[in-house]
């Protein structure tokens, strides 16, 4: 478990994980949230799924990310 948590944290797989969350985030927001935020309706409610929107991506990230790193390792 601290080898897995040591590769996440690695600067390359936090950095390809923020861009790729970044991104993809940004295009799920804007086809799930857009109306709303369009229309100033945001709420909290939508703040909290806007925030998991772009965990959601980061974690697939950095979970692939660090399956491949050691699968090249073994």
């Amino acid at each position: 478990m601290l080898d897995w948590i040591r590769l996440a944290t690695k600067r390359s797989i936090v950095v390809r994980g923020v861009i790729c969350s970044s991104i993809v985030g940004t295009i799920l927001i804007a086809i799930n949230q857009g109306d709303v935020i369009w229309n100033g309706n945001l709420e909290i409610r939508h703040a909290a799924k806007i925030g998991l929107t772009y965990m959601v991506p980061y974690i697939v990230s950095t979970v692939s990310s660090v399956g491949a790193l050691r699968n090249v390792s073994q």
